[in-house]
């Protein structure tokens, strides 16, 4: 009985140790996979790069100057409003990965200004 809870106590040690190393080698590194993935999923849903490529393209197969200038004007419209959503999702992917890279630092920061605090109680 004493062997299994000094090998469960070193496991626990080991985890501890080890998750620092785990949170910005491998963690960072899923997690900038997931971002790219959901930045990638939310420019497919936006279509921002078809409505770029076909922006010189008139809709509706109507090729005189008016049918030009309306379909241009419209997709930059498009391309704008489109372009800002992408960019607020850019922001958000940051402040994930931000937020990721300091969590644990500012963690360990408030565990150590509480142990501080403590102290100076006792």
């Amino acid at each position: 009985m004493c062997d299994i809870m000094f090998t469960i106590t070193i496991e626990i040690f080991k985890d501890i140790l080890y998750f620092p190393i785990w949170w910005y080698s491998r963690g960072l590194a899923q997690t900038l996979a997931w971002i790219k993935i959901f930045l990638k999923n939310r420019q497919e849903s936006l279509a921002l790069f078809i409505w770029v490529k076909n922006i010189f393209v008139p809709m509706y197969g109507q090729s005189d100057l008016v049918g030009h200038l309306i379909s241009f004007f419209i997709r930059l419209v498009q391309i704008i409003i489109r372009g800002i959503m992408m960019a607020f999702w850019l922001l958000v992917g940051a402040f994930i990965l931000i937020t990721w890279v300091l969590l644990p630092i500012l963690v360990f920061g408030q565990i150590i200004w509480q142990a501080i605090e403590l102290a100076k109680l006792a």
